[in-house]
Protein backbone atom coordinates (compact mmCIF):
# COMPACT_ATOMS: atom_id res chain seq x y z
CA UNK A 1 0.00 0.00 0.00
CA UNK A 2 2.74 2.66 0.93
CA UNK A 3 4.74 1.78 -2.46
CA UNK A 4 0.88 2.64 -4.20
CA UNK A 5 0.69 5.85 -2.69
CA UNK A 6 4.44 6.75 -3.15
CA UNK A 7 3.74 6.02 -7.14
CA UNK A 8 0.69 8.37 -7.28
CA UNK A 9 2.35 10.92 -5.20
CA UNK A 10 5.31 10.98 -7.66
CA UNK A 11 2.78 11.30 -10.16
CA UNK A 12 0.84 14.15 -9.18
CA UNK A 13 3.34 15.60 -7.71
CA UNK A 14 5.15 15.82 -11.16
CA UNK A 15 1.65 16.93 -12.73
CA UNK A 16 2.32 19.70 -10.20
CA UNK A 17 5.57 20.16 -11.33
CA UNK A 18 4.53 20.70 -14.75
CA UNK A 19 1.30 22.90 -14.17
CA UNK A 20 3.61 24.98 -12.35
CA UNK A 21 6.86 25.53 -14.64
CA UNK A 22 4.03 26.06 -17.29
CA UNK A 23 2.30 28.82 -15.51
CA UNK A 24 5.81 30.37 -15.11
CA UNK A 25 7.13 29.85 -18.36
CA UNK A 26 4.16 31.27 -20.05
CA UNK A 27 4.08 34.33 -17.18
CA UNK A 28 7.42 35.62 -18.48
CA UNK A 29 6.69 35.83 -21.94
CA UNK A 30 3.39 37.25 -20.98
CA UNK A 31 5.30 39.72 -18.97
CA UNK A 32 6.86 40.96 -22.04
CA UNK A 33 3.78 41.29 -23.76
CA UNK A 34 1.48 42.90 -21.03
CA UNK A 35 4.47 45.33 -20.61
CA UNK A 36 4.96 46.18 -23.94
CA UNK A 37 0.98 46.94 -23.79
CA UNK A 38 0.05 44.41 -26.55
CA UNK A 39 -3.51 42.79 -26.59
CA UNK A 40 -2.67 39.02 -25.69
CA UNK A 41 -0.91 40.09 -22.35
CA UNK A 42 -0.02 38.23 -19.03
CA UNK A 43 -2.98 36.45 -18.61
CA UNK A 44 -3.72 35.52 -21.72
CA UNK A 45 -0.13 33.78 -21.80
CA UNK A 46 -0.12 32.37 -18.86
CA UNK A 47 -3.71 30.71 -19.49
CA UNK A 48 -2.78 29.49 -23.18
CA UNK A 49 0.05 27.70 -21.30
CA UNK A 50 -1.51 25.93 -18.64
CA UNK A 51 -4.43 24.77 -20.66
CA UNK A 52 -2.06 23.20 -23.27
CA UNK A 53 -0.32 21.46 -20.40
CA UNK A 54 -3.51 20.46 -18.88
CA UNK A 55 -4.55 19.15 -21.92
CA UNK A 56 -1.23 17.09 -23.13
CA UNK A 57 -1.16 15.48 -19.18
CA UNK A 58 -5.29 14.23 -19.56
CA UNK A 59 -4.10 12.10 -22.45
CA UNK A 60 -0.77 11.41 -20.92
CA UNK A 61 -2.65 10.44 -18.13
CA UNK A 62 -6.03 8.83 -19.52
CA UNK A 63 -3.77 6.30 -21.71
CA UNK A 64 -1.46 6.01 -18.57
CA UNK A 65 -4.79 4.25 -16.92
CA UNK A 66 -6.82 3.26 -19.59
CA UNK A 67 -4.36 1.45 -22.26
CA UNK A 68 -7.09 -0.05 -24.15
CA UNK A 69 -8.57 3.78 -24.38
CA UNK A 70 -8.32 5.27 -28.55
CA UNK A 71 -5.80 8.48 -26.85
CA UNK A 72 -3.53 9.06 -28.88
CA UNK A 73 -1.11 12.60 -27.63
CA UNK A 74 -0.29 13.34 -30.87
CA UNK A 75 -3.97 14.19 -31.70
CA UNK A 76 -4.87 16.02 -29.09
CA UNK A 77 -1.63 17.77 -30.03
CA UNK A 78 -2.89 18.79 -33.31
CA UNK A 79 -6.77 19.28 -31.86
CA UNK A 80 -4.36 22.28 -29.58
CA UNK A 81 -2.46 23.50 -32.41
CA UNK A 82 -6.06 23.82 -34.65
CA UNK A 83 -7.98 26.04 -31.58
CA UNK A 84 -5.03 27.88 -30.95
CA UNK A 85 -5.09 28.98 -34.70
CA UNK A 86 -8.85 30.35 -33.97
CA UNK A 87 -7.67 32.17 -31.28
CA UNK A 88 -4.63 33.44 -32.72
CA UNK A 89 -6.51 35.10 -35.70
CA UNK A 90 -9.32 36.76 -33.65
CA UNK A 91 -5.65 39.04 -32.34
CA UNK A 92 -4.93 39.75 -35.95
CA UNK A 93 -6.76 43.24 -37.14
CA UNK A 94 -6.24 44.68 -40.33
CA UNK A 95 -7.03 48.24 -41.74
CA UNK A 96 -6.42 49.83 -44.78
CA UNK A 97 -3.08 50.41 -44.52
CA UNK A 98 -1.72 48.09 -41.58
CA UNK A 99 -2.01 44.77 -40.08
CA UNK A 100 -1.80 44.04 -36.32
CA UNK A 101 -1.38 41.59 -34.08
CA UNK A 102 0.63 39.56 -35.58
CA UNK A 103 3.48 39.03 -33.32
CA UNK A 104 0.56 38.39 -30.73
CA UNK A 105 -1.08 35.85 -32.42
CA UNK A 106 2.53 34.09 -33.36
CA UNK A 107 2.98 34.59 -29.37
CA UNK A 108 0.09 32.53 -28.66
CA UNK A 109 1.06 30.00 -30.78
CA UNK A 110 4.77 29.89 -29.51
CA UNK A 111 3.34 29.96 -25.57
CA UNK A 112 1.16 26.90 -26.88
CA UNK A 113 4.38 24.92 -28.02
CA UNK A 114 5.57 25.57 -24.76
CA UNK A 115 2.74 24.50 -22.94
CA UNK A 116 3.25 21.39 -25.08
CA UNK A 117 6.62 20.80 -23.94
CA UNK A 118 6.47 21.37 -20.49
CA UNK A 119 3.05 18.90 -20.72
CA UNK A 120 5.13 16.26 -22.53
CA UNK A 121 8.00 16.86 -19.56
CA UNK A 122 10.52 18.41 -21.87
CA UNK A 123 11.73 20.81 -19.52
CA UNK A 124 14.65 21.73 -21.38
CA UNK A 125 13.27 22.83 -24.41
CA UNK A 126 10.72 24.50 -23.02
CA UNK A 127 13.07 26.77 -21.11
CA UNK A 128 15.44 27.64 -23.35
CA UNK A 129 12.77 27.75 -26.14
CA UNK A 130 11.07 30.41 -23.35
CA UNK A 131 14.31 32.46 -22.85
CA UNK A 132 14.79 32.57 -26.52
CA UNK A 133 10.99 33.51 -27.42
CA UNK A 134 11.61 36.08 -24.78
CA UNK A 135 14.45 37.64 -26.14
CA UNK A 136 13.49 37.95 -29.63
CA UNK A 137 10.43 40.34 -27.96
CA UNK A 138 12.71 42.18 -25.84
CA UNK A 139 14.58 42.82 -28.88
CA UNK A 140 12.25 43.00 -31.53
CA UNK A 141 11.85 46.67 -31.38
CA UNK A 142 15.43 46.55 -32.81
CA UNK A 143 15.34 44.09 -35.13
CA UNK A 144 11.55 45.05 -36.72
CA UNK A 145 9.84 47.87 -37.57
CA UNK A 146 6.39 47.17 -37.08
CA UNK A 147 4.01 48.25 -34.53
CA UNK A 148 3.63 44.73 -32.74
Amino acid sequence: MGEMIQQIYVEYGEMFLRLGLSVLLGGLIGFERETAKKPAGLRTNVLVCLGTTIFVLVAIRTFETYPTAPVDVTRVAAGIITGIGFLGAGTILRTQTDIQGLTSAATIWFVCGIGMAVGLGFYVLAIVSTLIGFLILKGGEFLDSSTD
